[in-house]
């Protein structure tokens, strides 16, 4: 993952709702925008953010930040508790979450808008009563299922036209025509009406070691004239590249250290002659743990992270120890595979990660060693340290609670490579239209006046 804080470009502001473990409010920073709130509700995970860049405020209370140096102001509680208004002065640049996806998710009932954890509403009211400049919003691709597809696009007018309020006890249905009949009669140019581009992404696409189906959708309001098109991010990697990069031989430069018979092995199970398409390969499971793209003031380091011995797979065991031990990085018993269990394989981008102890039936986070004999199986489960990896959140970055809650925060977050690409193309569509944040503005204006 690029460590972009030592050189980060300033560029703006930001509000981030549903935070998380701090997935894509990292992506958010390292893309330049300074957080004015940040507001999450699960205790574990607010703790998580208190540990690394925040600090709890009341929603009384909640200060603006005066310089980009200021710990981020963390409300934690219900976002129904909060009103944004007080943020319309400060002309929000970004406006950044992802509402919890269990009611689309196909790992949960799925019951959409019925279900209570359902938080895209107050996505809407957020951004109607802060009108800020953009909008980006990740989300799991259930919601592109068709039995969602009505939903959805109501998710998109509604996005759109954030000033039409839904009535109390109406349907999401009857709240979908009138947001119809006012986008109708609404000039295509108002700043009140956001323009909305949803993206059906996978983040091993964007660099991230990983397969993770998401659709991220970005909002910019109308009367700023974006051009996103121009700067929309496509695809930079590739399972093609990745396969031309194992088979030709240029992968195993950077793992000189894993034993032939597993190269021919890997290699044997390969297509051959495939096209070249001018993107970079895909980022392996291999990759993340030898800490390829990881980088220390701008220059590329391996910091591979240290084998996990069979003899410690008692939970924590060699944590107590020695305390020299990264307390993330230790191993859990029980791990194997079996029908409809299979593991994750070193030479591809890893499962999507989960929320869960360690994961969910799959085998999304039990990785098959080069190392047959490996605690007499040849498997193991992916330390919570290797799940942040695949998540592309920096080795500094800590996770507070138990295993089962660090794996729960990992599986809910946006990587924050991903997170980075997008918050990046938003910046840069922002400055080419010539959007100045309200800071930077002010500044002109009194140089101007000097």
């Amino acid at each position: 993952m690029s460590d972009q804080r030592n050189h980060r470009r300033k560029v703006g502001t930001s509000v981030e709702l549903f935070a998380g473990g701090g997935g894509l409010a990292q992506a958010v920073h390292n893309a330049g925008f300074r957080p004015l709130l940040v507001n999450e509700f699960h205790k574990r995970a607010c703790e998580t953010l208190v540990e690394n860049h925040a600090m709890r405020f009341g929603k009384e209370d909640i200060p603006i930040p005066e310089s980009e140096d200021t710990w981020w102001p963390l409300y934690e509680g219900d976002v129904k508790d909060l009103e944004f208004d007080y943020l319309l002065d400060e002309e929000v640049d970004v406006l950044a979450g992802g509402p919890p996806c269990q009611p689309f998710s196909l790992g949960g009932v799925h019951k959409g808008d019925e279900d209570e954890r359902n938080m895209f509403p107050q996505m809407f009211r957020a951004m109607e009563q802060m009108r800020p400049k953009a909008v980006i919003c990740e989300n799991v691709r259930g919601l592109l299922r068709a039995s969602f597809a009505p939903y959805f696009q109501y998710i998109l007018k509604a996005m759109e036209a954030p000033w039409v309020a839904r009535a109390r006890y109406s349907s999401w249905e009857e709240h979908d025509d009138a947001l119809r009949d006012a986008l109708a009669r609404e000039p295509l140019n108002s700043a009140r009406r956001y323009v909305v581009d949803p993206m059906p992404v996978n983040a091993a696409d964007f660099g991230v070691p990983q397969i993770r189906h998401r659709v991220i959708i970005v909002a910019f309001r109308a009367d700023l004239g974006v051009d996103w098109e121009s700067h929309r991010p496509t695809a930079r990697y590739s399972e093609r590249a990745l396969i031309n990069s194992i088979v030709g031989g240029k992968y195993w430069k950077r793992h000189q250290d894993v034993p032939p018979e597993v190269r021919e092995r890997v290699v044997a199970s390969l297509p051959k002659d495939l096209p070249a398409d001018n993107l970079k390969p895909w980022r392996t499971l291999r990759d993340a743990l030898k800490g390829i793209d990881w980088h220390d003031n701008g220059k590329d380091v391996e910091r591979e992270l240290p084998p996990v011995p069979a003899e410690y797979l008692k939970p924590k065991r060699h944590v107590d120890d020695d305390p020299t031990i990264d307390p993330l990085h230790f191993g859990w018993p029980g791990a194997r595979k079996y029908a409809g269990h299979t593991p994750n394989v070193l030479d591809r981008p890893a499962k999507t990660v989960k929320a869960g102890v360690h994961g969910v039936p799959g085998g999304e986070s039990v990785i098959e060693l080069d190392d047959p004999t490996y605690d007499g199986t040849g498997y193991r489960y992916m330390t919570v340290r290797e799940a942040a990896r695949v998540m592309t959140f920096p080795d500094d970055w800590k996770l507070k609670g138990p295993r089962g809650e660090q794996m729960r925060q990992l599986g809910n977050a946006v990587p924050v490579k991903l997170g980075e690409v997008f918050a990046d193309a938003v910046a840069v569509a922002l400055e080419a239209a010539g959007v100045e944040p309200k800071e930077r503005a002010k500044k002109r204006r009194a140089r101007d006046k000097g």
